[in-house]
């Protein structure tokens, strides 16, 4: 499945002129090699950008069209027309050593064998360089010495004249092209991508991109133990593959690996995605709503609002099929190969759906500081992992495991929870924002926790009303307590009683409408204080009444206008601190 949706994004891509051509390959090169008409050297020209990644500046290689070029692993062979400075002038930053001779001999053999009857002036300067360059002297030339440094750093360079590159002239295209179709390498089989009768690739061309695989390239599809091997077929020929379709899945993929909008970084995983069109559009939606920034909220916002309306419009109001195919990869790597974390595919509008599923999950309140309503993946796990420590990254497969969930609508990783409450427990108690969206999140989606919006009315009457729930049981408690106390006494009067529920009913009320107003308008932790307070004016007024009663004065007071009074001043008390609680609520702005 994954093999055969890049062989089709290859052929839409190849429809639109953005990748190569069988026998041929888009490569990083850094610099031209200028020759004069007797092939040495004129000049070595630079091939290289200045570009800004992020706040620092960096060169970045350019992109050409190249001869398909070789999988090397450990032996020397020699790529043509583009290769890197040990094939090309026999040097390193050693110097010139044996094995840097062989892989200069490979080059020369290589490029004689192929343009030695050639009638281009370009090919025919390409062969006198050839015949003529001495590695050994090479780091005399004033030309080489001039860019030594930077030449040994592996980048690849190409032969040109006169500010054209050799692989454009019309005659060498010529003869490799005719060349790739006269190869007769590869045992003929069943293709299991595209089912046709065909040559069976032997081995298969290295991915490139992949943080963490070789910087040379990573294969796919490999084998290189007999443990795999069946029926006595050897290396890719166990799983076979044409050699168009490898050709094809494998420039699809470097394709996507070297476009920066196509592709990002998800803990030790690279995800690339794309649409089955080949559209950008696609691409560029589905990435900003998986990885939000602070400056494109509101277009994120306006993108889920259309979602929920039918209107399927992109941030630049170009209308979109909701229908379209749009297929998720994400890559590991693993030294020479690449394993594959996980495969998703689905309709575009159905991912995006499962996107504004997660971040709804994730709503939270927020402090007035925070300007984002969307926390993105990557920023929702660096939520698990020690910002002080040099390796920020999460777990090793929880990021894969996380973006899989949100796409398909599927349950949190258990290890998303479990490290965040450990990174709670290890900061001693720190609950940030995304933190507590984490943990929200989680258990709606994992424990189906049902999610009921509440108003800033609900939340403050709600904490009333317990508050006075556990007044009334705790009044209902000690006058249960007090009348079987009266009563074995024998000293149960019904009006001593009454005065006594009363005044309790007055503190207690008093005690919870005082500092419910202070916490609602201040905060919990500045309105600590005022709790504080009123715990010991209940403690205080607590023994005032013990000793009152301890002498037993509560026969003379009578249930009259003025405990009446107090009783429905404690009351007014309450309702009036509801009121204001709830007026403080709405005004203030969670810190």
């Amino acid at each position: 499945m994954i093999l055969q949706a890049l062989v089709q994004h290859y052929e839409n891509l190849a429809g639109q002129d953005k990748v190569s051509k069988p026998g041929w390959c888009h490569a990083k090169v850094s610099y031209l090699i200028d020759l004069k008409e007797d092939g040495t050297i004129k000049e070595i020209i630079p091939l290289k950008r200045e570009e800004e990644r992020g706040k620092k500046k960096v060169w970045i290689s350019e992109t050409l069209c190249v001869p398909e070029m070789v999988t090397r692993s450990s032996g020397v062979s020699a790529n043509f027309l583009c290769d890197n400075a040990k094939y090309f002038l026999g040097i390193d930053a050693d110097g010139t050593g044996q094995r840097v001779i062989e892989c200069f001999q490979a080059a020369k053999a290589r490029h004689l064998s192929i343009l030695k009857d050639s009638e281009s002036m370009m090919a025919k300067a390409i062969c006198r360089y050839f015949e003529h360059w001495n590695p050994e002297t090479a780091q005399e030339n004033p030309v080489v010495k001039e860019h030594w440094e930077e030449l040994n750093d592996g980048g690849n360079l190409i032969f040109g004249m006169g500010g054209h590159y050799a692989q454009d002239d019309e005659l060498i295209k010529r003869i490799w092209e005719k060349q790739q179709e006269q190869k007769e390498e590869g045992q003929v089989g069943t293709c299991l991508v595209t089912g046709q009768k065909t040559k069976i690739a032997r081995i298969h061309r290295g991915i490139k991109g992949v943080p963490g695989a070789q910087s040379s390239g990573a294969a796919l599809v490999s084998f290189n133990a007999p443990a795999f091997e069946s029926y006595g077929k050897e290396q890719s020929y166990n799983a076979p593959v044409g050699q168009y379709a490898e050709f094809a899945y494998t420039t699809a993929l470097n394709y996507l690996l070297n476009q920066r909008e196509y592709r990002f970084p998800m803990g030790d995983s690279m995800v690339v995605f794309w649409a089955e069109s080949g559209e950008q559009e696609y691409q560029r939606i589905f990435f900003s709503s998986l990885d939000p920034q602070p400056d494109n909220q509101e277009q994120i916002r306006k993108v889920f609002e259309n979602l929920k309306r039918g209107i399927w419009v992109d941030l630049e109001d170009i209308n979109l099929d909701m229908n379209q195919k749009f297929y998720i990869l994400c890559l590991a790597p693993n030294a020479a190969r690449l394993s594959v974390r996980f495969f998703y595919q689905n309709s575009f509008g159905n991912i995006l759906k499962n996107i504004e599923k997660h971040y709804s999950r994730m709503e939270i309140v927020r402090p007035s500081w925070e300007n984002r309503a969307y926390l993105g993946i990557r920023q929702m796990l660096m939520e698990t992992v020690n910002q002080k420590s040099k390796d920020k990254s999460p777990v090793p497969n929880m990021a894969a495991m996380v973006l899989k969930a949100v796409l398909s609508d599927d349950r949190y990783p258990a290890s998303l929870y479990t490290d965040t409450l450990i990174r709670i427990r290890a900061e001693q108690g720190k609950v940030t924002c995304g933190r507590a969206a984490i943990i929200k999140a989680f258990l709606i989606q994992n424990y189906k926790w049902k999610e009921v919006p509440y108003t800033k009315i609900q939340i403050v009457s709600e904490k009333y009303l317990i508050s006075l729930f556990a007044q009334l049981t705790m009044l209902v408690a000690t006058g249960i307590a007090q009348a079987v106390k009266m009563t074995l006494t024998g000293g149960f009067i019904l009006g001593d009683f009454a005065v006594l529920m009363l005044l309790m009913l007055t503190v207690s009320t008093l005690a919870s409408s005082i500092p419910l107003p202070f916490i609602f308008k201040m905060g919990v932790e500045k309105g600590r204080a005022a709790y504080y307070v009123m715990i010991g004016f209940v403690c205080g007024v607590s023994v005032l009444i013990s000793g009152f009663l301890k002498g037993q004065p509560a026969a003379e007071i009578k249930p009259n206008w003025v405990l009446e009074i107090l009783a429905v001043i404690g009351i007014g008390t309450y309702l009036f601190s509801w009121y204001m609680s709830v007026v403080f609520y709405k005004k203030r702005e969670i810190q």
